[in-house]
């Protein structure tokens, strides 16, 4: 990605995020009321779940200079962009990684799919909660 325009995406589709405990929250995206944070890379799911109100922690400010917005895309992961060089570097630093694993800050879905998301619950941001 890593590039200056917005992202858009060719049609609506939904992410849906899992958190710990099973609670879950969906968000329907589309071209025309696309959600950003401005935080990762334009139209990841870091990027869309901040603006939507979905908390996923990002110690490094979505720069892909840490693991700690790890998530694992449950479903249509094949829809996203492939993983950087750099993407995968910070991820071989997460706990937990499957090969399902992503990093929120760097994931783009391109709409073809639906996307499921599960958070982690034991991913926290040890800099915020001063560990």
């Amino acid at each position: 990605m890593g590039n200056d325009k917005p992202f858009r995406p060719a049609r609506s589709y939904k992410i849906t995020f899992v958190s710990p405990g099973g609670m879950s929250q969906s968000i329907t995206v589309s071209p025309e009321t696309m959600p950003s944070s401005g935080t990762g890379e334009p139209g990841s799911i870091l990027d869309i779940a901040l603006a939507s109100g979905v908390e996923i922690d990002h110690a490094c400010g979505g720069v892909c200079a840490c693991s700690t917005c790890h998530v694992k895309i449950r479903s249509g992961l094949k829809s996203c962009n492939e993983p950087s060089e750099a993407e995968e570097d910070q991820l071989e630093k997460a706990p937990g990684i499957t090969s399902q694993s992503r990093l929120a800050c760097q994931c783009v879905g391109d709409a073809s799919e639906d996307l499921v998301v599960e958070i982690p619950g034991w991913n926290r941001n040890r800099v915020r909660e001063g560990l």
